[in-house]
């Protein structure tokens, strides 16, 4: 199959996915009787149960059982938290403007459209055009505006819509602006991540956590950004719910206590040494991805090896160690085999799930690493967790901003004497130089490391003067002695005091949810065989509704049975449908399979009734007051579908 007929299917798959999610009222765009609005969608009944299910998933799998603190932040946040942050002066995406209308596009967006488009559809394509195109693609991300705007030029792309020649690429910062209070004086921003709200909080749950780490803080919450030009349905809206984890861990010590338990999981990972040499994603134990083998261990058994039957133990473990200690740590590791376990058990696709690093010019520059759990879905893969370890980047930023210390404490057994690196820059002599940049060459300064610092103290000693970059104005400065003094001091200490590493989690749980509508859909020929019936194969755990009731034909005894059913589904806390409309029962069958209902009980009598499984469309015959446990107990995953195939006779309908 070519390219061109691959898009195609792609895409008349996807539209068959969303005009069924749409009629079926799973979401709908906002605002519809005025047209609506790009990037607003409502959830209908079953997209609000299946996004109430898979946040109580959440809860359940990571908040509960990992002993993490909860916390409900405002929405709107002060300018100067998101100053301190970095989001108001970086948060930003490239845009360029059609010329004549001032309809607004993000240039990325079109430049790799316009590649994808060459690459599916140009059949006269050469091979060098192509590989150009995908290298493009490939580095798409670490485009400067100006090589954005000379791709964008260079290729004659112009506005999709009106053909019209584009401005060249500018930043726009994607937060919505507000004031606090009426004066308009306080200004704020509503938040485009849920995080700000734990970091400026980590002080009181040090404190509530008996001033102890590790410990994790979780919140769910709402999250805006003022997308350019949105597109791909929930993929990319312009307010949507982050569910965020920040593990604080002693930067020192990143080991996990309960990482064995996920160490054997193996699946897809990507790591950028794959990446960068083309090779395909591949399946690897997060064990053996975190597993730090060096060369001294190879060294050793050779040296220590007499029998030549054991070389192949040595170059299985030289093999082994090309993908070992790919991951940073321990506790990133467990996070990204919990995030699979989260995924997979909701109905992700685990062959359509990976775990891809950050490439070099992706990361934050305090980042010390960072994975991604992308989805494959029609629109390709896309990332829909993020896994990172943001080393102290966060409470430092914040501790800087505020005046107060967000440090953790870990007190000695006995004194001990430290040397310590003092850091001192003279702020006059530095404002006199830098004047409006004073700030941020005194910050670099003093983030310097100890090896960084000594090495300027030595040449600031013989030359007078020393070459210094500053990574916030991208540039190299020249520091002078008269600047700063750099010493180091002998003192006598009975805790040490840091800053603690954060490992961030970050969940985007409308691209969860429309990655699994995706990857549940089928369709399967009705009984007759004359139409295609739409089917969501939703786990009995995220299914919006977990059973419906259905009286066999319109009778008073049966309609009195299937309410007591009912009350006994609600006792035990199973979500329900009554259909007493006498439509004929494969059309309610269709309908509920259409809605992603895993079980359906008919009343055909008033001592017994049918549960019939959707995917299988198997039949069992249940005593009346025996159902509603029946239908609890595998809706729970206490039992399987197979496992009460056993106990209760099949029913052939």
């Amino acid at each position: 199959m070519d390219a061109a007929q691959e898009a195609h299917n792609r895409e008349a798959f996807r539209q068959a996915v969303v005009n069924t999610l749409e009629r079926r009222l799973f979401y709908i765009p906002s605002f519809k009787i005025y047209r609506g609005v790009a990037g607003l969608y409502d959830y209908g009944p079953p997209g609000c149960a299946v996004k109430s299910n898979v946040l109580a998933f959440w809860r359940q799998h990571f908040v509960l059982e990992e002993n993490m603190l909860e916390v409900d932040c405002p929405c709107v946040t002060p300018e100067i938290v998101l100053k301190a942050s970095g989001h108001v002066d970086k948060f930003t995406d490239l845009m360029v403007k059609d010329e004549k209308t001032g309809t607004c596009y993000r240039a990325d967006h079109l430049l790799k459209d316009y590649c994808k488009d060459k690459l599916e559809k140009d059949p006269n394509l050469s091979a060098e055009k192509a590989a150009e195109l995908r290298h493009v693609l490939a580095v798409l991300d670490d485009l400067s505006a100006e090589e954005l705007g000379a791709k964008i030029k260079g290729y004659g792309i112009t506005a999709p819509d009106t053909k019209n020649s584009l401005s060249d690429p500018y930043p726009f910062n994607l937060m919505f602006q507000t004031s606090i209070g009426p004066s308009g004086l306080s200004p704020g921003y509503m938040r485009p991540e849920t995080a700000q709200g734990i970091f400026v909080n980590f002080k009181d749950l040090y404190y509530y956590n008996g001033n102890k780490l590790p410990f994790a803080a979780a919140q769910i919450g709402q999250a805006f950004r003022n997308e350019i030009s949105p597109r791909q349905g929930l993929l990319r809206v312009r307010e949507f719910t982050l569910a965020e984890i920040e593990h604080f861990v002693d930067p020192d010590d990143k080991s996990h206590p309960k990482f064995s338990e996920v160490a054997s999981l193996e699946f897809l990972m990507f790591p950028r040494e794959d990446q960068v040499s083309g090779r395909a994603a591949r399946r690897i134990p997060i064990g053996e991805a975190v597993t730090q083998v060096g060369l001294l261990d190879v060294c050793h058994l050779v040296s220590s090896c007499l029998l030549p039957g054991i070389l192949f133990s040595i170059l299985t473990i030289i093999h082994n160690s090309v993908c070992s200690g790919i991951v940073n740590n321990e506790t990133l590791g467990y996070f990204i085999g919990r995030v699979y376990l989260f995924l997979t058990e909701l109905g992700i696709d685990k062959d359509r799930l990976r775990f891809r690093q950050h490439l070099a010019n992706e990361m934050a520059h305090y980042a010390a690493d960072c994975w991604d759990a992308e989805i494959e879905c029609s629109y390709g893969w896309i990332e829909c967790v993020g896994i990172a370890d943001r080393s102290a980047y966060d409470l430092r930023a914040h501790t800087d901003k505020s005046g107060v210390p967000l440090v953790a404490h870990e007190k000695y057994p006995e004194p001990k004497e430290v040397e310590k690196l003092v850091i001192a820059p003279v702020k006059k002599e530095l404002g006199l130089a830098f004047k409006g940049n004073q700030r941020m060459v005194v910050e670099a300064l003093e983030a310097m490391g100890e090896e960084e610092a000594m090495e300027m103290k030595a040449t600031l000693e013989t030359k007078g003067e020393a070459e210094f970059r500053v990574c916030t104005l991208d540039k190299v400065v020249t520091i002078k002695s008269n600047m700063v003094s750099i010493s180091k001091e002998k003192k006598k200490e009975h805790q040490r005091v840091f800053t603690p590493s954060v490992i961030e989690p970050s969940f985007g749980i409308g691209r969860i949810i429309y990655c699994l509508y995706e990857h549940s859909f089928y369709t399967r020929p009705s009984k007759d065989g004359d139409e295609q019936l739409n089917v969501f194969r939703f786990p009995p755990l995220v299914a919006p509704i977990k059973c419906t009731v259905f009286p066999l034909v319109q009778n008073q005894q049966y309609e009195e049975v299937a309410r007591n059913i009912a009350r006994a589904l609600t006792t035990v806390g199973i979500s329900y449908k009554i259909d007493i409309t006498g439509t004929s029962i494969g059309k309610r069958y269709a309908r509920t399979d259409e809605l992603g209902v895993p079980f359906a009980i008919t009343v055909d009598s008033t001592s017994s009734v049918t549960v019939r499984e959707r995917d299988s469309k198997q039949q069992i015959r249940v005593n009346v007051d025996e159902v509603a446990s029946v239908v609890k107990e595998v809706t729970d995953g206490v039992s399987t579908w197979a496992d009460v195939l056993w106990r209760y006779p099949t029913h052939s309908s």
